[in-house]
C-alpha cells in the first residue's frame, strides 16, 4: 500500500480563566480554548488529518462532543487512541506538519515542547513533527483575539504487524 496524505482543521473560541493547552502542553495565558475536551485545536486538527489519511472518518465519530467520558479529556490521550485505531487498520503516522494560528500568547518558546509531546504520543522522532505558530496580523476572529485555529497535514504509511 502506498503512503497517504491527510489534512485537518480545527478552531475554538477563547475565554478567560480556562487553561490553554496546545499539542498537549499547558501554555501560560489569561485565556484558554472552550470545548468539551481540553479544546486543544492543534491536536484535534492532527487527529482529523490522521483519520482522513487512513479514510477512517473524523474526530466526531470516535469522540463525540457532549459524551460525558470525554468531558475535559486530554487530547493527547485521544491522539494516542487514534494512533492505535490507525494501527488496527494497518496504518501508522509517518510525518506531521501543523500550523497554529493565534495572536496571543507568543508560542515560539513552546514549539519544541509541543513537537516532543506530539512525537512521543505518535511514536515518531521529533524530526518527524513540525509545528509553526502564525498570526493573522489582526485579521478575522483570530486577529481579534476571539479564538485560535490550527491546520495539519500528515502522512501515514502501512503498518506491518508481524505475525505471532
Amino acid at each position: 500500500m502506498p503512503m497517504r496524505v491527510g489534512t485537518g482543521y480545527d478552531a475554538h473560541r477563547l475565554a478567560p480563566g480556562i487553561p490553554l493547552v496546545l499539542g498537549g502542553v499547558a501554555i501560560p495565558h489569561t485565556h484558554g480554548l472552550v470545548g468539551h475536551s481540553d479544546a486543544d485545536v492543534l491536536t484535534h486538527a492532527i487527529i482529523d488529518a490522521l483519520l482522513g489519511a487512513a479514510a477512517l472518518g473524523d474526530i466526531g465519530i470516535y469522540f463525540p462532543s457532549g459524551t460525558p467520558a470525554y468531558k475535559g479529556a486530554s487530547s493527547l490521550g485521544l491522539l494516542a487512541q487514534v494512533r492505535d485505531i490507525l494501527a488496527r487498520n494497518g496504518w501508522k503516522p509517518a510525518n506531521v506538519d501543523a500550523t497554529i494560528v493565534a495572536e496571543q500568547p507568543r508560542l515560539a518558546p513552546y514549539v519544541n515542547h509541543i513537537c516532543d509531546a506530539l512525537a512521543q504520543t505518535l511514536c515518531l522522532e521529533p524530526g518527524q513533527v513540525s509545528v509553526k505558530p502564525k498570526t493573522t496580523d489582526g485579521l478575522g476572529f483570530v486577529g481579534a483575539g476571539e479564538g485560535m485555529e490550527a491546520h495539519a497535514v500528515v502522512t501515514v504509511e502501512p503498518a506491518f504487524i508481524p505475525s505471532p
